[in-house]
């Protein structure tokens, strides 16, 4: 499979969970993240080419940054090993200038 990737990603130490913007409804944790993208690790599976606006919050204040508003694509979705669980990959297309800054402090500290 070819690897598109514009910026390396980053595995994390941190808890980052990330939340509907709207519902409020836990989406997953963040497996890696990058300035383009994440992975997430979820309990309920995601629909490839569904958009979310979500909250990409992290459970550590880092430099001020505790919370991430961003849209993001679902470029695909697989099922767990486990059957309970689903992995899914994400293509951010919705960030505020603010926001990616704040993203490149989170990615910064992974």
């Amino acid at each position: 499979m070819e690897d598109r990737r514009q910026h390396s990603r980053h595995s994390t130490e941190l808890q980052l969970e990330v939340f509907d913007l709207h519902s409020g409804q836990r989406l997953g944790r963040v497996v890696d993240l990058s300035a383009d993208g994440f992975m997430l690790f979820s309990d309920v599976p995601h629909r490839p080419e569904a958009v979310l606006e979500c909250r990409l919050v992290s459970e550590q204040v880092i430099e001020g940054v505790c919370e991430i508003k961003l849209g993001a694509d679902c470029l695909w979705s697989r099922r767990g090993a486990d059957g309970q669980h689903s992995w899914a990959g994400f293509h951010i297309i919705d960030l505020a200038e603010d926001q990616a800054a704040a993203l490149e402090v989170l990615l910064k500290h992974l």
